[in-house]
């Protein structure tokens, strides 16, 4: 299987994705979407859309967004399984027919998710565990198409999660960090802690969490993809 990453920002690559990649035999590459150059869909099983500080509805700041979301467009008709996770979460919503809207406040932090009722219908999520802490880093966040419903939320922000034709995915929050990852952003971003608030963390305690959270994201990350790596393999939703 040949998986594709969307990459928006250096300190929001693919992370342990690349670690499951490596270790299933999955051959990896990494398309940097100000260039605007992504491979043909022939050769990609499965589209990875990563996080960026970016807004992902504002194409005027950043106009490479157009090809950006005409490609994903593209590979959710062509059949293709694809997962966004934060910003790549909110760009794959615009894409189905939600919008993205400005959160309440950030969330930033080691906090829980819970599966819905609609997780029950969904494969991919229907096994999850009734409360998991992930990261979280988004100031953003999406609402969806008519008809949908989220398969994970949070007390804070409901849509934490969606699938859409059993292959698409959006995850609002983080289990990809690894603690290279957790550097870089802290290193990028550390102003965003500035702001306070009941759903930002102390960034010291943020960085201390960091290493048991991820040991625990990781499990569940290389489970769920091992679903998704299933779905591509037996076709489901077009893929082939």
């Amino acid at each position: 299987m040949h998986i594709e990453v969307i990459q928006h920002v250096p300190f929001e690559g693919p992370a342990l994705i690349g670690e499951w990649a490596a270790e299933c035999g999955h051959s990896i590459s990494i398309s940097q979407s100000i260039t605007e150059e992504y491979p043909p869909l022939s050769e990609v099983d499965l589209l990875v859309v990563m996080g960026g500080p970016m807004d992902a509805d504002d194409d005027d700041a950043s106009p490479w967004l157009v090809a950006e979301k005409r490609y994903i467009a593209d590979a959710i008709a062509a059949g293709k399984a694809v997962l966004g996770i934060c910003l790549g979460a909110q760009i794959i919503a615009e894409v189905l027919g939600g919008r993205v809207v400005r959160g309440e406040a950030r969330e930033i932090g080691w906090f829980s998710v819970m599966p819905t009722a609609a997780s029950l219908g969904e494969t991919l999520f229907s096994r999850w565990p009734d409360e998991v802490v992930v990261g979280h880093w988004h100031g953003d966040t999406f609402e969806l198409p008519l008809g949908m419903e989220p398969v994970l939320s949070s007390e804070f922000t409901r849509n934490q999660a969606f699938v859409y034709d059993g292959r698409v995915v959006g995850l609002q929050f983080h289990i990809e960090w690894d603690e290279a990852t957790v550097d870089g952003l802290l290193d990028a971003c550390i102003t965003d802690f500035s702001d306070g608030g009941e759903w930002v963390a102390d960034s010291g305690e943020f960085l201390e969490a960091a290493p048991a959270h991820i040991a625990e994201c990781r499990e569940l990350l290389f489970e769920f993809l091992d679903g998704l790596e299933g779905a591509v393999e037996r076709g489901e939703g077009g893929v082939r």
